[in-house]
């Protein structure tokens, strides 16, 4: 019954993130399904402990994507 359970389960995956302060230095990591509170957290692809107290890499950080509404397929009502 477990697996049928899983089938259905609609979990979040988790994601990555570090505390970075205002000069760019990591403060601490975290994984959460969601992007936390404060706003400077940063997503970032993986989680290393040798970032902690160094400036976190460029290559770390993941770009975000901004939505983009399609317009000419919107629904035309007469």
């Amino acid at each position: 019954m477990s697996l049928f359970q899983s089938l259905f389960n609609l979990r979040r995956p988790l994601r990555h993130y570090a505390l970075v302060d205002k000069s760019g230095i990591c403060r601490a990591p975290q994984v959460a399904p969601s992007v936390p509170l404060s706003s400077d957290w940063i997503e970032v692809n993986e989680q290393r402990v040798n970032w902690l107290n160094q400036p976190l890499p460029c290559s770390a950080r993941v770009l975000r994507r901004q939505r983009t509404f399609n317009t000419s397929r919107q629904l035309i009502t007469a």
